[in-house]
């Protein structure tokens, strides 16, 4: 049911910024930034479990524990890119949107780095000589 809660402060923000935006431009980008930070909070605890199982997984598997805590920041860096190009596009601001999509892009490949050397090695292995 937390699903209900979320969907109705989403409700309730969109509603205020509609009535705020005529009068007050810069409250209404406030309402909706406080709005998607309360919902991006609330969902914290939500992201700390799935985090939990992740790397209970990995142990059991015998994965190196260094590859899911990468794999976890790149996944980060999506969510909080997307999170913030989305905010700075309610302000209008498509061009610095994108900027913050592409420095995501670009931090996650660098990030990958190590996984994609592991994985070109791996199979470097596999081939025959």
């Amino acid at each position: 049911m937390e699903i209900v809660q979320i969907v109705g402060l989403g409700l309730i923000a969109a509603i205020l910024v509609l009535v705020v935006k005529e009068q007050k431009p810069m409250f209404a980008f406030l309402i909706s930034a406080f709005a998607g930070i309360v919902i991006f909070l609330f969902l914290i605890g939500k992201i700390e479990t799935v985090i939990e199982v992740l790397n209970s997984l990995a142990e059991r598997s015998g994965i190196e524990p260094v590859y899911v805590k990468t794999i976890l920041k790149i996944i980060g860096i999506a969510y909080i890119a997307e999170f913030g190009a989305q905010v700075v596009r309610d302000a209008g601001q498509d061009g610095i949107a994108s900027k913050i999509e592409l420095a995501g892009k670009v931090l996650i490949i660098v990030m990958a780095i190590p996984i994609i050397s592991v994985i070109i090695e791996t199979v470097m292995k596999l081939l025959p000589a």
